[in-house]
């Protein structure tokens, strides 16, 4: 099985990621940032260099190979928190999976945008590293937007939408819990 949470940046998809590790018995967590880091040290200089690494064809590749030799190689449930904003990318990820035969659960988590706005202002990514906190706070800020136009146009259409906008994290567990349990 797997686990894609979606949704905006700063919602808590890492918090509830951690949340199902703990909860799914034999499950992990893929990080699908590491690819991009590596994709962009690889392609660092080179003329197709792309400022995001999810345009990068070989990152949605290589990305949907890992999640499903992670899954066929333990069995358990993989957890894939990170936020796809272009409709195409989510289909170039998460088709693979289906073809494979993965159950795939799409789960969406949202905020209301003034919720949203607060928690991304009072996150401290870095404690101690004000400043790298701060940069990942503007960053936040900027693309939430972009966030919405995707809820808007394809996203909440194309996944489960948990709006975690009154749920703590321990709540917004047990909705997703419930939600993989009954489809």
């Amino acid at each position: 099985m797997i686990i894609w949470l979606n949704g905006p940046f700063g919602v808590g998809k890492s918090t509830l990621a951690a949340e199902l590790h703990r909860a799914l018995k034999g499950s992990l967590v893929a990080g699908p940032e590491r690819v991009g880091d590596l994709l962009r040290g690889a392609m660092s200089g080179h003329e197709f260099t792309q400022r995001d690494y999810q345009d990068y064809p070989p990152w949605r590749q290589v990305t949907a190979t890992l999640v499903t030799s992670l899954a066929a190689y333990t069995g358990g449930p993989v957890i894939v928190p990170i936020t796809i904003l272009d409709p195409h990318h989510a289909t170039d990820l998460l088709t693979p999976l289906r073809e494979a035969g993965l159950p795939v659960h799409h789960l969406v988590l949202h905020a209301d945008p003034d919720v949203l706005q607060q928690r991304i202002t009072t996150s401290d990514e870095f404690p101690g590293d004000p400043v790298r906190s701060e940069a990942v706070r503007a960053y936040r800020h900027r693309r939430a937007a972009d966030y919405q136009k995707a809820a808007d146009s394809w996203m909440h259409a194309h996944g489960h939408v948990i709006d975690t906008s009154t749920l703590a994290p321990g709540q917004t567990l047990q909705t997703a819990l419930a939600h993989l349990h009954t489809t």
